[in-house]
């Protein structure tokens, strides 16, 4: 097991073997972080190689008192909202406007998805609706929270959560009527 305090510490003091090590420690599961934001694994990569500068730019604002890698994570998931921001490709899929989904259903199907399918729709969903989905399902942000991220009002938070949720169970009812278990597609 590996004393994150110490290894902090060690980071603290440019000890180059300290950070590769909390590198190779954070580094795979904080690349499926960004990879959930991301529409492709080059883009993923970059995002974690920026979030990677700005957590040894600030570790000395990691005071312990949480989880490390927790702490790690949060400067993730704002590096890949800002990436998305400020990258063109994303900018005109960040829209939060209503013409292209479909209407919310108020259906509750029982659904056994394993991970993997899941991540596969949820990556089909357009760039917005798939960080609001993001931030609210997976990372346990507040809509008041994702409004401030995302620049946007609390409602229109809760509005394109329900609607890319209601997105993902048309999808999974389509592809069950049509008897395709392996792939999602819209």
């Amino acid at each position: 097991m590996v004393d994150q305090q110490k290894l902090v510490k060690d980071c603290l003091r440019h000890h180059a073997a300290a950070q590769k090590q909390l590198y190779d420690l954070f580094a795979a599961s904080m690349l499926g972080v960004c990879y959930r934001y991301t529409k492709s694994m080059h883009d993923a990569e970059e995002v974690l190689q920026q979030g990677f500068i700005k957590v040894f730019g600030n570790l000395h604002q990691y005071k312990a008192e949480g989880e490390l890698g927790a702490w790690i994570r949060r400067i993730m998931v704002n590096t890949a909202i800002n990436y998305l921001k400020r990258k063109p490709q994303y900018q005109l899929d960040l829209s939060f406007e209503d013409s292209h989904l479909h209407p919310v259903t108020q259906a509750e199907p029982e659904w056994k998805l394993n991970m993997k399918d899941l991540l596969a729709l949820v990556r089909q969903l357009p760039p917005g609706y798939q960080a609001i989905f993001n931030l609210h399902a997976v990372e346990g942000y507040t809509h008041v929270e994702i409004g401030k991220i995302l620049g946007i009002s609390e409602g229109t938070s809760r509005s394109q959560y329900s609607r890319a949720r209601a997105l993902l169970i048309s999808w999974m009812e389509k592809n069950a009527v049509n008897g395709k278990k392996d792939k999602y597609a819209r």
